[in-house]
């Protein structure tokens, strides 16, 4: 048997050469990384837009509660449809879509130790829209404004853990109870 040539000696297997090559490891670790890395990346963003979304409903609740407060919805005979439209306004970048996803309900409550009853949008636990009011009180009324918006949820995990009603859309809601000003 003839003894194995030097060329046969220099040249390794297919097997060695396929373990230590390392072109394309680079791509192939990161396409590993990538789609965690962007969807944390995107739920870190998302986050952050609904707490952006929840200081402008709040600011927005406050802004537009103060006009029942202060009885100046009372004397201009305010409409719901207006004083939604007011609401709207202050949803700077978010105005545009704000009509078809916040709801408004402002109701004279007997005490604030339990404000709840059965025609209450939450009594259930679970929002009803059908049950909003629009009943700004008269001077000296204790008064309820709470809002509830819905925003839809992009990143999937997100969604789920977010995301109570099922439908994909996280529900902020904001509340501000005051008692009405003596106006007039």
């Amino acid at each position: 048997m003839a003894p194995p040539c030097r060329r046969d000696k220099e040249r390794p297997s297919f097997a060695r050469r396929l373990l230590r090559a390392r072109e394309g490891s680079t791509a192939v670790e990161f396409a590993f990384v990538a789609l965690p890395f962007f969807m944390l990346l995107f739920a870190i963003l998302e986050i952050g837009l609904i707490l952006v979304l929840d200081a402008l409903v709040e600011t927005a609740v406050t802004d537009t509660g103060r006009l029942v407060r202060t009885g100046q919805a009372q004397m201009q005979a305010v409409t719901e449809q207006e004083m939604m439209d007011k609401f709207c306004a202050q949803m700077s970048v978010f105005a545009g879509d704000c009509p078809s996803r916040a709801f408004m309900d402002v109701r004279v409550v007997n005490g604030f130790s339990n404000p709840l009853d059965a025609s209450d949008p939450m009594f259930t636990g679970v929002f009803n829209s059908g049950l909003t009011e629009f009943q700004p009180g008269k001077p000296g009324d204790r008064i309820m404004v709470r809002v509830w918006y819905e925003h839809p949820i992009v990143t999937p995990f997100l969604a789920q853990a977010l995301a109570k009603s099922g439908s994909g859309k996280v529900l902020l809601s904001t509340t501000m109870a005051f008692q009405n000003e003596p106006y007039q």
